[in-house]
């Protein structure tokens, strides 16, 4: 059902999320409007639960991204092809497809496989943020995910034993968020939205599946971002022989492209890893449902 005063509710919260996070440098101007437009279509259509985990997601991701910035910004800062801080591309890449499952769920009456596929689709986005901001503080060399033959922090498709727990850690979280938050919600507002029949009873086999297709979910996606980074996404060379996701140097010098093709950009790919813990998440539903 499509509340207008919860879509209200959802862009004021949203909005003082999103300024929050540009006033805390977590965001450009830009990322703080692709933030107050993914809050609002996730809480306003999906209720309490979903924006709760949302947020989840972003706060998380936002702490761990200034988690001793300045030694990744050393040992990996010229790969990655944008800052710290999260534009509006990014922020729909890794949120967008969340906020068109929540308009979904809406129209087609909160369907619980959308739900699944909301909490996998999440869980990516959550496991390959994680898995970026720790595992590039690995003390051991990243390996690159199809040759397993060592390769410089940063570098995409690379991964770690600490970036791939991390990750693990993520999809998990977005899981236990979504499994708290159904219940929570219910007990401490009275008057939400009830959720699907199958959600009633807590705690239910329905409930604790939310669990693996979390974690399912957030390990699939950020393998799935992995193997893309390491095989079709754009990668260019700096003039002084160095690999990075940046077209142009941050002098302004244009990169030469070696691999990939220029318009499967990081933010696609994030995308695209989404959308694999996505089916993770649905398929989780369908055999354990």
């Amino acid at each position: 059902m499509i509340d207008p005063l919860r879509l209200l509710l959802g862009w004021i919260l949203s909005l003082g999320v999103g300024g929050v996070a540009w006033w805390r440098g977590s965001l450009t101007v830009s990322g703080a409007v692709g933030a107050v437009i993914v809050g609002t279509l996730t809480f306003g259509f999906g209720g309490w639960p979903w924006g709760l985990t949302l947020v989840t997601f972003f706060v998380s991701s936002s702490l761990l991204s200034h988690y001793k910035e300045r030694l990744k910004e050393e040992r990996a800062g010229e790969k990655f092809a944008k800052g710290g801080r999260r534009d509006l591309t990014q922020a729909m890449a890794n949120g967008g497809l969340g906020a068109l499952l929540s308009l979904l769920s809406a129209l087609l009456g909160e369907p619980p496989l959308v739900l699944a596929c909301f909490v996998g689709t999440m869980a990516a986005a959550t496991a390959d943020t994680w898995a970026t901001e720790l595992g590039v503080l690995s003390t051991s060399p990243p390996r690159l995910v199809t040759t397993w033959r060592t390769v410089e922090p940063g570098t995409s498709g690379g991964i770690t034993l600490v970036g791939t727990l991390a990750s693990a850690a993520g999809g998990l979280t977005i899981g236990l968020a979504m499994f708290s938050f159904l219940p929570l919600v219910q007990a401490l507002i009275p008057a939400a939205p009830p959720p699907p029949p199958s959600l009633l009873v807590s705690p239910s086999p329905w409930l604790l599946w939310l669990l693996p297709a979390g974690l399912l979910g957030g390990v699939a996606g950020s393998l799935a971002d992995s193997l893309l980074g390491a095989t079709v996404q754009a990668m260019y060379r700096t003039p002084d022989g160095k690999e990075t996701e940046r077209a142009v140097g941050k002098d302004g010098t244009p990169n030469s492209l070696v691999r990939g093709a220029p318009w499967l950009t990081n933010d696609v790919v994030n995308f695209l890893g989404s959308v694999a813990g996505g089916v993770v998440g649905g398929g989780v539903f369908l055999l354990m449902a």
